[in-house]
This record gives structure tokens, C-alpha cells and sequence, in this order.
């Protein structure tokens, strides 16, 4: 299904079923709970929600989408090695901006298919056009134990910003740095790579 920008009321309503979700599960919400959370009529929801018994995968291939264009949006750095350690970080950062998406990909994006394209979308085609220009050493058919790493390496370290182990600053760099290194940069490299400036993400609405 082809993804866009949502308007302010769904972005609301997003919003509040991302926090319910987190905290209860994937199960199916009522349209009365998920009023309760967003602040709004059940008739607000029922205008604005497709159906609610798709709502969670509607909710998770939207983030999952919606966070691969801020990525692609935001970083614009010619070397692939540069732009996947960026997005590392991106994701520290936003889970300790917004705890509630960073609950809910923490909890999810392991399990659910539509969060999967958050590791498949743009760190994948990273992870590719970094092989071809010599910056990491794999092969083809490692890529997808490659980017499933990635994925397990931000989850855990968002876990560490939520119990306050780490700063996301610390835990983006350090992740970035030894990804890199695991993927065959250079110490020196991948040192300067994680420590770089960290645009914002830009807004895509």
C-alpha cells in the first residue's frame, strides 16, 4: 500500500495508538480507548481510522515508512558508511525525544514484518552501496544477517537510553563506531564517522 504524509488528526491519532500499543500490546484497541488516548470524539476516530482491526500493521508500515523518508530527507552525506552510521544515531535520538516510539519500536520491530522495512528500506540499500564502493568487506547474501544486526544493535542500545545506562549520544556513537568497525572500516574512520554533527531529522508532514 502506498504511504503519505498524514494529516494533523491522524498524526494525532497515530500518536495515541503508538502509546497504546506500547503499554498494552498488539491485541486489538477499542475505538473508546484509542479516543481516550488521542483526546478526541469516537466519531473523530471513526472518520479518520480505516478500520480498526488493521490499525497496528497501518500504524507500524506508516512509522516504518515515515521514518525512512525523514532518514533519506535528512542526510544527505555522499558516503553510504556515513549515512547508515547517521541513521543509527537518528534513532537514539528520536527514541529519547519521543519515549513512546521508541517503546513501541523497541518492543515490536523484531517480531512485526511492516517494522522490518525500517532495516530493509534505507540502512539495506546503505549496507549495498557501501559494499560496492569498497567500504564494507561482505558479501551479497551476508547483507541480510548484516542489516538484522543493525536492527538488534539500535534496539539494544534503546533499551540502555530508556534505563539510563547510556545518553543517546554515547549509545548512537559507540553502536555506530562498532558496526562500522565490525563491517571493516577503519578505527580511525568509523571513530570520526560516530562522532560527526547529527543533523536533525527533518519534518516530512
Amino acid at each position: 500500500m502506498a504511504q503519505h504524509a498524514l494529516s494533523a488528526t491522524q498524526r494525532r491519532i497515530h500518536a495515541a495508538a503508538i502509546r497504546l500499543f506500547a503499554e498494552q500490546g498488539a491485541e486489538q484497541v477499542t475505538v473508546s480507548e484509542l479516543a481516550d488516548y488521542a483526546g478526541m470524539a469516537r466519531g473523530t476516530i471513526y472518520n479518520n481510522v480505516p478500520s480498526m482491526d488493521t490499525l497496528f500493521e497501518d500504524v507500524a508500515s506508516h512509522l516504518a515508512w515515515e521514518m525512512n523518508e525523514r532518514i533519506v530527507t535528512s542526510f544527505h552525506s555522499e558516503n553510504p558508511a556515513e549515512r547508515l552510521a547517521m541513521g543509527v544515531r537518528a534513532y537514539l535520538r528520536r527514541a529519547h525525544e519521543e519515549p513512546e516510539w521508541g517503546r513501541f519500536i523497541a518492543r515490536f520491530a523484531q517480531t512485526t514484518t511492516s517494522l522490518r522495512m525500517l532495516v530493509l528500506g534505507e540502512p539495506a540499500k546503505d549496507v549495498r552501496m557501501a559494499m560496492k564502493a569498497g567500504h564494507f568487506r561482505l558479501s551479497e547474501d551476508q547483507v541480510p544477517t548484516v542489516v538484522t544486526m543493525v536492527g538488534g544493535a539500535v534496539i539494544g542500545a534503546i533499551y540502555l537510553v530508556r534505563e539510563g545506562v547510556k545518553t543517546w549520544r554515547s549509545a548512537g556513537s559507540e553502536v555506530a563506531e562498532f558496526l562500522l568497525r565490525a563491517l571493516g572500516v577503519d578505527e580511525a574512520e568509523a571513530m570520526r564517522i560516530s562522532q560527526s554533527e547529527l543533523p536533525p531529522l527533518q519534518d516530512i508532514h
